[in-house]
């Protein structure tokens, strides 16, 4: 994720920087009628094509306003303004559309309306391999397992682990994350960790079993 200002040149170099190196890239925010919505002229100047006034998105905008009887004016319309080449994204709560071009998808910052717009494009987008987690808890410090901890990751390079402390009430506790698509890996890295929990829970005089879900 990068948090982008409303400096064009900005916007402009994050988007060509990212969507080089991703399949899909997402932004939020910056397509509505004021001053400082500039994303969609950024983007346009991103991949180079002219910013016009797009017929079917005006359609929609104006449709909607008929209803609510709003006023058509100069700053409404710029939520019209689609880059040349792009097709558009259904707004189905406020009719302002997001849009989508090479692989780049603008969407509204408005929480409600771009979890709309997500759901308008999710059929489109594939998917890669799924991504399964094991995590296990740990009653002892980092400090403690980090060394044993580290040496079973570089032994399982294929296996994402993470550590991330729990702290509060006097209590002590560590949530080893394990993810990987391969699940037969997955679990081989895991009961590893897990022993090497139950060594650490033993030295500290624990008894209990080691908990993983």
């Amino acid at each position: 994720m990068r948090v982008v200002p409303d400096i064009e040149d900005e916007i402009v170099n994050a988007i060509n920087a990212v969507r080089a190196r991703y399949s899909y890239v997402f932004t939020t925010g910056g397509i509505g009628p004021t001053h400082d919505d500039i994303t969609a002229d950024a983007v346009a100047k991103a991949f180079g094509v002219a910013l016009p006034i797009n017929p079917e998105a005006r359609a929609m905008l104006e449709a909607r306003w008929r209803q609510t009887g709003t006023e058509v004016n100069e700053a409404r319309l710029r939520m019209a303004l689609i880059p040349e080449g792009a097709s558009l994204i259904v707004n189905s709560v406020s009719a302002a559309p997001g849009f989508r071009i090479g692989n780049v998808h603008v969407m509204a910052g408005v929480p409600v309306i771009m979890r709309a717009m997500l759901e308008a494009i999710a059929p489109t987008l594939k998917g890669g391999r799924k991504v399964k987690s094991i995590t296990i808890l740990c009653r002892v410090g980092e400090g403690s397992i980090g060394a044993a901890f580290g040496a079973i990751q570089a032994e399982f390079p294929d296996v994402k682990m993470g550590s991330y402390p729990q702290m509060g009430q006097g209590l002590v506790l560590t949530e080893l994350v394990l993810r990987a698509a391969d699940e037969g890996r997955l679990a081989v890295a895991a009961e590893r960790v897990k022993a090497m929990v139950g060594e650490a829970h033993r030295k500290a005089g624990f008894t209990e079993a080691v908990e993983a879900y």
